[in-house]
């Protein structure tokens, strides 16, 4: 690893450990709840204690002068909910142009098990040869996701991250298995940071103790978005999901320290 991609990891991390909000939705989704003012979200999540922020290129512009701070990733490929298959994911942009929108690091998705993983090996192999070159690190998506393949098995989670280091990548973030002991193999396959995806939203308790189940099964972090920025209150859900990635709170202690009610 070179000196400008450890540096440009602690802007995107802190101690190693790392809070990320994707908010690339609006190219897969549309402008959903949280994405239209997309300003305040990124202000907000911030505040809460985001360390980096996740979008594609062109929102570049909507994201410097909100993020108090915090790190900036340009996510390079992607595809569309009502496009013809949501697995192959298309290159979006490059290494240089995230560069020279100020991005502190990049990500790329892989769909490992998908009709699309030989074009997406060979594509995250060029981002990670391209980056190194620049001292910029690459977070790899790497899902379990493909028509004989359960998105939610340790074994295939395993298979993604390893993959993910095989290829260069510096960060990886991959699917939780459902519970911290079959997580820890997911995380031993690897000698990256593995850090979870959200996933569609739940309720505030069941994303807080899938943080903390992630962590105790090894997690380095957590890179969510719909469970944090279509959030009512994105910068409480932040506040609660921090305190357990780099505070190793308890469940309880999040959610209070977030003001979230607590169920008798």
């Amino acid at each position: 690893m070179t000196t400008g991609t450890h540096a440009r990891l602690e802007r995107i991390g802190t101690g190693g450990k790392y809070l990320i909000v994707p908010m690339d939705h609006g190219i897969t989704m549309g402008a959903v709840q949280g994405l239209k003012d997309i300003e305040s979200t990124i202000d907000a999540v911030t505040r809460g204690g985001a360390d980096a922020v996740l979008t594609q290129k062109g929102i570049a512009p909507r994201v410097h002068d909100n993020k108090n701070g915090a790190g900036y990733i340009v996510h390079l490929n992607a595809s569309t909910t009502i496009g013809p298959d949501t697995n192959d994911k298309r290159m979006t942009g490059t290494v240089e142009e995230a560069i020279r929108a100020g991005a502190d690091a990049v990500s790329f998705h892989i769909n490992v098990g998908s009709d699309h993983e030989p074009e997406q090996i060979e594509d995250l192999a060029g981002v990670t040869d391209t980056a190194s070159r620049f001292g910029i690190p690459v977070l790899a998506m790497a899902y379990a996701r493909g028509p004989d393949v359960e998105g939610d098995d340790p074994e295939a989670l395993g298979h993604a991250v390893r993959l993910a280091e095989e290829l260069g990548a510096d960060v990886v973030k991959t699917g939780y298995s459902g519970d911290g002991d079959s997580f820890r193999h997911v995380v031993e396959s690897t000698r990256l940071p593995v850090v979870i995806a959200g996933g569609a939203r739940g309720t505030d308790r069941e994303t807080v103790e899938m943080v903390r189940g992630a962590m105790d099964g090894g997690a380095a972090g957590v890179s969510m978005g719909r469970s944090i920025f279509q959030h009512e209150d994105p910068e409480a859900i932040t506040r609660a999901v921090s305190a357990i990635v780099h505070d190793d709170a308890s469940v309880h202690d999040a959610l209070t320290r977030a003001g979230f009610a607590i169920e008798a």
